[in-house]
């Protein structure tokens, strides 16, 4: 039996905006699709067929709502990994795979399942506590500056900073972290790889991600990258190796560091759709959202080249403001051709949250960053 017209059901552990950019494929499919999330207002629980308010990381939350589904799969990574493994051990289809979420949703394991698979990256040490790194610094083991990440919880720049001095160190949180080189980067760029579950693979042309300066957020994601011939054949083989490694079912954004010596390192991975890969609605054959659901239904995977160049604005929060949301100047750049918003129906604003975002498809990629810039300070986010 499948899944076109029929009971048979898709959950979704998550339900903001990435949920509910999956929700358009399911629902141009009519696939039926369960959603969990904390938030009752959710941008997802107006697309599904059943919405169920509950905590991602409760054990019996999630088994409950995973029992009563065929396919489970994720829109965000901090969700508990052991209710999967017991829904797995159930017969419920999980993808990714319960193993592949444990080790990736902790960036220390993350980083050692890098090293022990030959996977290039930066080089870092773990610790089991801010003071161990602190006695570390100390006895001239680690030295500034470098990167401080923390073991979990780490999402859109949060659980990451670079620590210059022992000040920046009393600025961190507890826990478990690594210290990891700071890295000469010429550019970040990103590569999508989806697998199906027969192993089926295709990987996303790179893309270059811009970030902003202080909110160590993507600002902009360009598609293609602007990198060579053999950078992006680097690029290429290194994002497979890693999907390779992990065995995984669905999509895997690889977060790469070009460095200034043209090498290619691994920064880290989500195992979902991924903010670098929204350009993909407008400017690809096969959007990544729809490309994950192909690949969670072992149907043949699409085409994952551009049809046509493009850029991708985030469109978050202005600083200062925080309460109902107001997007300004909205008609001045719907008056633009090539600009295609996406507004995710989060009600509240507060400073650098993701709203939405505006993706600008031109034939000409140096044509459509313009037009980005010019978006980007068209547009703004503010409180009502």
């Amino acid at each position: 039996m499948g899944y076109f017209s029929t009971i048979r059901t898709i959950g979704i552990l998550g339900g903001g905006q990435l949920g509910k950019m999956l929700l358009n494929t399911t629902r141009q499919w009519d696939i039926q699709t369960h959603i969990l999330d904390s938030n009752a207002q959710a941008p997802a629980r107006i697309g599904c067929n059943t919405f169920v308010q509950g905590d991602l990381m409760d054990y019996q939350t999630v088994v409950d709502f995973g029992k009563n589904v065929d396919i489970l799969t994720i829109e965000i990574e901090n969700v508990n990994a052991s209710a999967l493994a017991h829904l797995e051990e159930q017969g419920v289809r999980v993808y990714p795979q319960a193993n592949v979420i444990q080790t990736i949703q902790n960036k220390c394991l993350q980083k050692e399942f890098y090293k022990k698979n030959n996977i290039p990256t930066a080089p870092f040490q773990l610790f089991k506590s801010i003071e161990a790194l602190k006695d570390a610094v100390a006895r001239g083991w680690v030295s500034f500056p470098f990167v401080w990440k923390s073991e979990s919880m780490g999402y859109d720049g949060y659980g990451v900073k670079i620590i210059r001095s022992n000040q920046d160190l009393e600025t961190v949180n507890e826990g478990p972290c690594m210290a990891e080189d700071l890295v000469n980067i010429e550019k970040e760029i990103g590569v999508i790889v989806c697998r199906s579950v027969s192993g089926e693979t295709v990987n996303y042309p790179s893309v270059e991600m811009e970030f902003h300066p202080t909110a160590n957020q993507v600002e902009y994601v360009l598609s293609p990258a602007r990198i060579s011939k053999t950078v992006e054949k680097k690029a290429q083989e290194v994002a497979r190796k890693v999907s390779q490694a992990y065995q995984h079912v669905g999509l895997l954004a690889v977060e790469l560091f070009l460095t200034k010596e043209g090498e290619i390192w691994v920064n880290e991975v989500a195992p979902r759709p991924h903010n670098s890969g929204h350009y993909s609605i407008e400017a690809s054959y096969t959007s990544q959202f729809e490309q994950h659901i192909r690949a969670l239904l072992d149907l043949p995977l699409g085409s994952p080249e551009n049809k046509v160049s493009g850029v991708m604005v985030n469109l978050v929060g202005a600083p200062n403001h925080k309460g109902p949301v107001h997007y300004k100047n909205m008609e001045h750049i719907l008056a633009i051709e090539g600009v295609c918003p996406h507004i995710y129906g989060k009600k509240e604003t507060r400073p650098f949250r993701k709203m939405g975002h505006i993706t600008i498809v031109n034939k000409d990629l140096e044509t459509a960053r313009q037009i980005a810039e010019q978006v980007k300070e068209t547009i703004e986010v503010i409180s009502k």
